[in-house]
């Protein structure tokens, strides 16, 4: 119990708080050193080797927050999106989400994918006239393309996205 309890604390410790312990004084590790500048490697000038590709990798869902969010993520989206409308007590929408995500994952950002809860944001729900749960919406710059209510196999889901990308 104790070992996890540190473990915790230590994956928690954030940058800020390393940057703030006191520098080694020895004269050991002060032997060492060829400078007079302590070297410590949290410091912000130092970057991460050239030989290391520092790429974004984007996500292939997301949560939306509020409409505002909806608008420019869904609508304003320069890629076609899948808007799946669930709900946390949605047993169905709990099979269907992660294998929604599978299906979007095979077209390699070729596609988005837009997660409304239905309690959360009912507006929505009312505005794209979902009256069941899981409903999932196919758009493309912020048009309606397709739509389907329930839960399909994976062959119709892939079916289902790739129609959407236009393949």
């Amino acid at each position: 119990m104790a070992h996890r309890l540190l473990v915790r604390r230590i994956w928690t410790l954030s940058v800020k708080d390393l940057r703030c312990l006191p520098a080694p004084t020895s004269s050991f590790s002060t032997s060492l050193r060829s400078s007079t500048t302590p070297l410590s490697f949290l410091s912000p000038k130092r970057t991460l080797p050239r030989s290391l590709p520092h790429t974004s990798r984007r996500e292939v869902s997301f949560n939306v927050q509020d409409h505002e969010d909806f608008t420019e993520k869904v609508i304003n989206s320069e890629l076609p999106v899948l808007i799946d409308f669930h709900a946390q007590w949605c047993g169905p929408c709990k099979i269907l989400g992660p294998r929604l995500e599978k299906a979007v994952a095979k077209q390699k950002g070729k596609v988005a994918m837009a997660k409304v809860d239905i309690d959360d944001h009912t507006d929505l729900a009312i505005e794209y006239g979902v009256s069941a749960v899981p409903t999932v919406i196919a758009m493309r710059g912020g048009d309606v393309i397709d739509q389907f209510v329930g839960i399909k196999d994976d062959e119709a889901l892939d079916s289902f996205v790739s129609k959407l990308v236009g393949q």
